[in-house]
């Protein structure tokens, strides 16, 4: 396999545990990309995801404007909002001829009935539709904390679907992962995932800097772990929600924990809507660590 595909330095070790990094960005924060788009590394790869309350032609205009920064735009797609074939088919057209889109994540999304054809990411990639239109690169889910509606057991069986589902139609897989706070847990599931002889490159998610409030909202909200204990090593106390936190101690204790036998692996920040502070935060480890 060619990790060259997935990013152009990728074949090398990463400088540091920021090199080759992405970001994540909602449709509605088209101005917050513009603001950050000065701390931004050219060609980054920035992820357009698919949250309710947003329209699909945002979601255009926000991988358009990626593409127009200079950044790799990343589009998600969530299976269980798409509304009909036809609407997935349309989508797809218009971000990969308007924006240039090669590369997307597909998650089922959370509502807990399909609004339209697809229950689950593997569907979608079953469809035909994703190399029709040119999409060469595919994103799939990653849960190192584990997902509150799945088994660990379960999670590594449909990880292993979809990863040889996109390679059976001719496109190469990427394993993203949620946002998690402990590096244990974190590196535990890599080894795990390098035992069961899945080879794919791995985008590890990491919060960036945010409100500790903030913080923990996102994760109650996304089923990830937050216990006090987590929470302690993460460098947060939850008897004290005044403030604000980042990836400090995260970063550096993957840096001193992953070896060869986890993998290639890079970086996905998960900014929270602010993306300038996470791209300053990124800037400023680079700059210690280089």
């Amino acid at each position: 396999m060619s990790y060259a595909a997935i990013h152009p330095n990728w074949e090398n070790p990463a400088s540091n545990m920021v090199d080759g990094y992405s970001l994540e960005m909602t449709a509605k924060e088209i101005e917050g990309l513009r603001e950050a788009a000065p701390l931004i590394r050219p060609n980054t790869q920035i992820a357009v995801t698919f949250l309710p309350g947003e329209e699909l032609s945002q979601r255009v205009e926000a991988a358009v404007l990626v593409r127009a920064l200079g950044f790799e735009p990343i589009v998600h797609l969530s299976a269980r909002r798409i509304e009909s074939e036809e609407q997935l088919d349309w989508y797809l057209g218009e971000i990969t001829q308007k924006a240039g889109v090669k590369r997307v994540f597909i998650i089922a999304g959370d509502p807990p009935e399909a609004e339209g054809p697809y229950e689950n990411s593997l569907q979608i990639i079953e469809s035909g539709l994703l190399e029709k239109h040119g999409i060469t690169i595919v994103g799939v889910g990653g849960h190192p904390e584990g997902h509150p509606n799945n088994s660990a057991e379960e999670l590594w069986v449909w990880m292993q679907k979809k990863i040889d589902a996109v390679r059976a139609h001719g496109m190469t897989p990427l394993v993203v992962t949620q946002f998690a706070f402990d590096d244990d847990a974190i590196v535990a599931w890599l080894a795990e995932m390098r035992e069961r002889g899945i080879d794919v490159p791995v985008r590890l998610g990491v919060p960036g800097p945010a409100g500790i409030k903030r913080l923990l909202g996102f994760a109650k909200r996304c089923g990830v772990g937050a216990s006090a204990s987590v929470m302690k090593k993460y460098g947060i106390s939850i008897t004290n929600l005044i403030g604000s936190a980042g990836p400090d101690k995260l970063v550096g204790n993957l840096e001193k924990k992953l070896t060869e036998r986890h993998g290639r692996v890079r970086l996905h920040f998960y900014p929270f809507g602010a993306l300038t502070a996470s791209a300053e935060w990124i800037n400023a480890y680079d700059a210690k660590h280089s």
